[in-house]
């Protein structure tokens, strides 16, 4: 029963690792498109400041070759869970072929300093403000 509990929480770390990517991707996205849509609330100092955040830890654990913490916790349930790999739940199976996919170290460190560096750009382009409107 108790790897039961282990698993669906290893599956709710994937998920929630699901949307922290969803959020960086889509962020990006979506202030860009609120520059050129006029939209206000891309300008929002939380919204901005966590979306670089987020992304900043993201480039900094490539640069230093550390395994994201999510990752290895999910992993480390699944194992306690005494599941081999990813071969679990179908949330499981499609969110893990969707995140976990196989290119040399190089290729994610570049992918994920370009598009930090995006981000970063997008900060200047789209100000954040602190007011609200």
């Amino acid at each position: 029963m108790e790897s039961q509990w282990l698993v669906v929480a290893a599956d709710l770390l994937l998920i929630l690792h699901a949307m922290l990517v969803a959020f960086v991707i889509l962020g990006l996205v979506t202030t860009l498109a609120g520059y050129f849509f006029g939209w206000r609330w891309v300008h929002n100092f939380w919204f901005r400041v966590s979306h670089l955040i987020v992304i900043a830890i993201v480039v900094l654990q490539s640069w230093l070759g550390v395994l994201c913490p999510l990752t290895a916790w999910e992993m480390a349930l699944r194992a306690k869970a005494g599941e081999s790999g990813y071969e679990g739940s179908f949330i499981q199976y499609w969110l893990q072929s969707i995140l976990y996919y196989s290119a040399p170290d190089w290729v994610f460190i570049l992918v994920y300093t370009v598009f930090g560096a995006l981000v970063l750009a997008a900060w200047f382009l789209v100000r954040p403000s602190r007011h609200r409107g």
